[in-house]
């Protein structure tokens, strides 16, 4: 009971699965939750300690079940120290090209997803006094960027929403941290979706050109035991917060002739 217990959501692959891997590795106790449950198995036989690995599915689209999964969640280990909010889609898409519907999708998983699972679980944290949200938004949850309209949208959203959070529940002694990578050497790509609904179906090169999802959990791990309010996780593509920050014409600039897929 006095190992920490982080639940971890799109733990199937990506980010999440190296996060769960390097949580068990720190002798947490660790949730790990997917719509996903076969490949989950395979993550949580891959952990340091599968012993002290749980499997929860877990369709963020789906919210209709969310005050019972939080109290499975819960009896897993007998509490829940952190939520470690992973899940979510991306999109490659062209504003003009994209269905309405898709927009909708990215929004209803990415936001409303995430929102619904933290008012679930906030009751709980409020009780005890504690709690942790981290929350894998994106670097273009500081910026957006062509061909990622609503997924940049719905990580904008994360970000106002955690902020208010954190500010609303410092008394309850609730920490938010927000945690913006970059480019992540992950399936997020070929799993985008298409102006379509379909997905992308290829790497994009950047992508396959970024960090290792393993470096990238182990700045997580050092974010959330500091109890960063927000980190900025990859290479020289980072460096745009400033640039946009400091000089947004030149970013704009900048911007319109990248190449971002």
């Amino acid at each position: 009971m006095n190992e920490p217990v982080i639940w971890i959501t799109g733990a199937s692959s990506g980010i999440g699965e190296a996060c769960a891997k390097k949580f068990s590795q720190e002798g947490y106790q660790v949730i790990i939750s997917s719509r996903k449950e076969a490949e989950l198995e395979l993550v949580k036989n891959a952990c340091s300690n599968p012993e002290n690995v749980k499997i929860l599915k877990l369709d963020l689209a789906d919210q209709s079940d969310f005050e019972n999964i939080v109290k499975k969640a819960i009896s897993l280990f007998g509490k829940v120290d952190i939520l470690l909010h992973n899940g979510g889609i991306s999109q490659r898409s062209l504003i003009k090209e994209t269905d309405l519907e898709v927009d909708r999708k990215l929004m209803e998983v990415n936001f409303f997803g995430t929102v619904a699972l933290t008012k679930a679980i906030l009751p709980y944290f409020m009780e005890r006094k504690s709690g942790h949200f981290a929350v894998v938004t994106s670097l273009v949850g500081k910026f957006a960027s062509p061909y990622r309209s609503a997924y940049a949208a719905s990580k904008h959203a994360l970000h106002g929403f955690f902020d208010t959070l954190r500010a609303e529940h410092y008394q309850d002694n609730i920490a938010v941290t927000l945690i913006c990578p970059g480019f992540i050497k992950t399936q997020v790509s070929v799993n985008a979706l298409t102006g379509d609904g379909s997905s992308l179906g290829k790497m994009d090169d950047a992508q396959a050109k970024g960090m290792s999802p393993e470096d990238c959990a182990n700045a997580i791990f050092k974010a959330i035991t500091g109890k960063k309010e927000e980190v900025l996780i990859g290479g020289k593509e980072t460096y745009a917060v400033y640039l946009k920050r400091f000089f947004p014409r030149i970013f704009s600039k900048i911007l319109r002739k990248a190449k971002v897929r």
